[in-house]
């Protein structure tokens, strides 16, 4: 049986099981989004693999990703953190996940949730792009830059465009699946073309 085509980084069992049922897949629910951008911004500097192997420690560690379990977090809790060899012991983006949790809860306070904040940076509905080759695809977006000039003056840290692309493309606020892909869009609207 021959693999159906896919994005050229999905290579490994964890990457290829990522990509076949998450990445692009829209998001809605605050919990995952608290998730994803905590995964993202611990992702900085390191692979995405290596932030997927992890993952489930990082389930486990942070509550759930439930941000009002997480922002009440001590500074003790945080030194427990700093032991676990099952998530990124960088003392910076342990702290930047509790501040986060923070933001987050306030974010959710004034609109309502995260996910009517986030989403409102793509009008709502994801942006479907169509991209020929992983060349083309862009590390960043106005739109991605927007986001983490907001995030940033909220509050939030680990949080460059970059990081804020990556989380766009995770939670399916842009679909980024490559022509070809078995994942990728089909209809014939499309933002943009590589």
């Amino acid at each position: 049986m021959t693999a159906p085509p896919r994005c050229a980084w999905a290579r490994t069992d964890l990457g290829i099981a990522y990509h076949d049922a998450e990445w692009g897949v829209p998001v809605h629910d605050d919990r995952i989004l608290f998730e994803f951008l905590t995964l993202e911004g611990a992702q900085a500097g390191l692979s995405w693999e290596t932030i997927l192997k992890k993952r489930e420690a990082y389930r486990q560690a942070f509550a759930a990703f439930d941000p009002a379990v997480v922002a009440r977090f001590t500074p003790a809790r945080v030194e427990r953190l700093l032991r676990d060899p099952g998530i990124v012991r960088n003392r910076l983006k342990v702290a930047s996940t509790i501040g986060n949790a923070k933001a987050f809860l306030a974010v959710q306070e004034e609109f309502g949730s995260f996910d009517a904040y986030v989403w409102g940076f793509v009008g709502g509905a994801p942006r479907v792009n169509r991209w020929r080759s992983l060349a083309d695809v862009p590390a960043s977006t106005t739109e991605s830059d927007a986001l983490s000039r907001d995030l940033k003056r909220r509050g939030f840290r680990f949080i460059g465009s970059t990081i804020c692309y990556a989380f766009m493309q995770a939670v399916g606020m842009v679909n980024d699946h490559t022509v070809g892909c078995f994942r990728a869009p089909r209809a014939t609207k499309s933002t943009k073309t590589g």
